[in-house]
């Protein structure tokens, strides 16, 4: 047989001349906070009581009641009308909306009064800023608004300013995927797709500062010898329909890139196909951003590579370059400098021997199936991959102690503690300062 669930009873409402009424002792509210008592006063004046008074009936010795209420919830509200009846703008008998909690009630006055308080959630931003926009939109001036709540009209401003914001951010903020001062720096632009744009950009950084949107929003143009040019390429950039501005009365480095929204998605797209390759090799994750803050992967264990070993080719071409390098140095040792064309070619070699010194690691495919990568933009404009870093719940646990000391080589490095040592297992203590691509 179902058991019936018990139903609950409302407290009953009601109209109480305000004489009938006085403040409870169980108010919880003691510090001023808010809205002053004259300003609410000043609302109820405009637009009447929103809300009802919570009050108790007054017993006297024997339990009778007397026809006095107390009020522990509601006191800003019956202080408002107390001073509007001192004014001489409410008369003393008029009826107050009030809902009347019954005499021997289990809930405590104290109860009420902290509930009423505590369990109040404050307006979130957005629906003030539809409210606004609907005032605004039926005749209200920003002026009158402001009057109406008592902020000041640059507040409404700006609430409105997000009217220029694209939905897409609006929905993203409403979830709590960005914060406030975040939300106001797209308003800077009218521009929606660029907004976007911006966002998907810098929701993938370490840097989602106010200033770093407002400064990718407000750009006009990018010097050619920024690390976003450099790792696109000129020529990708104009084929993509870019334009470059030169200055043909002086050196320009290669002059300004003019449609900086084209760069960006050129770059995003590049660093997502080279996260795409990398994922191909095995890796369990990759992680992509324009950058990554210093210090990123103390969190991570890694695992250990072996460098690749030059194949015959490469140390063939290696001797080669070598060759080359040596023949040069030994012509030109008694000359003061190098011609251009020749220091040109130095620095080609130069570039050339270190790529070839430069082993790429190679990684056991189980290992690399629990471990990861970190694909950014290096701040000379080339890519930057970091492989082999393991989160701390895909870390292999240590085997337990036993008394077979011919199985201690297993394991002949402590635990990862999310500490940096040096060769002598001392903590390093490497300071840099952060790299901020997207200003260079």
């Amino acid at each position: 047989m179902a058991t019936a669930i018990p139903k609950i009873t409302l407290s009953s409402s009601r109209d109480i001349p305000f004489n009938r009424l006085v403040l409870s002792q169980s108010n919880v509210r003691r510090v001023k906070s808010g809205l002053s008592i004259e300003e609410l006063a000043r609302d109820i004046e405009r637009r009447g009581l929103l809300q009802s008074l919570n009050v108790r009936p007054v017993l006297d010795g024997e339990g009778v009641e007397t026809g006095i209420y107390e009020v522990p919830a509601g006191g800003r509200r019956f202080r408002a009308l107390e001073l509007l009846v001192k004014q001489k703008k409410l008369v003393k008998t008029a009826p107050v909306p009030c809902v009347v909690r019954e005499v021997g009630s289990a809930i405590l006055a104290e109860d009420d009064s902290l509930a009423e308080n505590v369990q109040r959630v404050a307006l979130h931003p957005l629906d003030q800023f539809r409210a606004f926009r609907d005032m605004l939109e039926k005749g209200m001036s920003e002026e009158e608004i402001a009057a109406a709540f008592f902020v000041a009209p640059a507040v409404v401003r700006q609430r409105l300013r997000l009217m220029t914001v694209s939905d897409k951010l609006l929905d993203i903020y409403e979830q709590d995927g960005m914060k406030l001062e975040q939300l106001m720096a797209f308003s800077i632009s009218d521009d929606h797709a660029r907004q976007e744009q911006v966002w998907d950009i810098v929701s993938q950084s370490h840097n989602r500062e106010p200033y770093v949107i407002r400064r990718m929003l407000t750009e006009k143009t990018v010097r050619a010898s920024d690390a976003r040019a450099r790792f696109v390429g000129l020529d990708t950039y104009l084929a993509a329909g870019g334009h470059i501005m030169r200055d043909l009365f002086e050196a320009d480095d290669g002059g300004w890139l003019q449609d900086p929204a084209i760069l960006d998605r050129l770059v995003m797209e590049k660093l997502h196909a080279a996260a795409e390759d990398i994922r191909a090799e095995g890796w369990k994750w990759v992680e992509t951003a324009l950058s990554f803050p210093w210090g990123h992967t103390r969190q991570f264990a890694e695992i250990e590579g072996a460098e690749v070993p030059l194949s015959d080719e490469e140390t063939a071409r290696l001797e080669a370059l070598r060759a080359e390098q040596e023949a040069i140095e030994a012509e030109y040792a008694r000359a003061d400098e190098y011609p251009d064309e020749i220091d040109a070619r130095l620095g080609e070699i130069e570039q050339a021997i270190l790529a070839l010194e430069e082993r790429p690691l190679a990684f056991d495919p189980a290992e690399m199936a629990r471990a990861g990568a970190f694909v950014s933009l290096d701040r000379d404009g080339t890519l930057q991959a970091e492989r082999g870093f393991v989160l701390p719940e895909d870390m292999l646990s240590e085997p337990e102690a036993t008394d077979d000391g011919g199985s201690a080589d297993q394991y002949d490095r402590p635990a990862y503690d999310g500490q940096d040592r040096d060769s002598t297992g001392q903590g390093g203590g490497i300071e840099e300062p952060l790299i901020d691509v997207l200003g260079r």
